[in-house]
């Protein structure tokens, strides 16, 4: 298990924000979010992602399509949501997990609708890449108000 998946700092006890993405198969948008959220934020804000019923590997056409961005994701792996990576998370982002995700008080929840890129091509996962971009974007300029430093 990676750093990513294993927090075990509670939330709000550290400087950097946390944020956690969940989609049903954490195979494509989750992970794609994850990915641009990690790398725009240069590690000033933790990252999570995770699936309510993980897929056995990462979807290829969305491992391309962020690859045709400089970013790669070949390496990672769907994992199981948890309540712990929930209650250590600032922002529970979800799409299209339903109610799959557990709520606690105090954690800011968004749900993204967003098309599901599974079984399409890289073609087809270019618009949901390139609007996961935006959005991840503006959630960084909310959780990083300007003038913070990379530390």
């Amino acid at each position: 298990m990676t750093a990513e998946t294993t927090a075990t700092t509670p939330a709000g006890t550290t400087d950097r924000p946390s944020v956690l993405f969940v989609c049903v198969h954490n195979a494509g948008r989750s992970q794609m979010a994850a990915a641009y959220l990690t790398h725009l934020s240069e590690g000033r804000i933790e990252v999570r992602s995770a699936g309510s019923a993980p897929a056995d590997s990462v979807n290829p056409a969305a491992v391309e399509a962020m690859a045709e961005e400089g970013i790669d994701m070949s390496a990672e792996i769907p994992k199981v949501l948890t309540d712990a990576a929930v209650q250590d998370s600032d922002v529970v982002i979800t799409m299209g997990c339903g109610d799959a995700c557990p709520f606690y008080p105090g954690t800011r929840y968004e749900d993204w609708e967003l098309a599901d890129p599974a079984g399409k091509g890289v073609a087809s996962v270019r618009p949901i890449r390139d609007e996961i971009r935006a959005r991840v974007q503006q959630l960084v300029a909310e959780l990083l108000p300007a003038g913070t430093t990379a530390t």
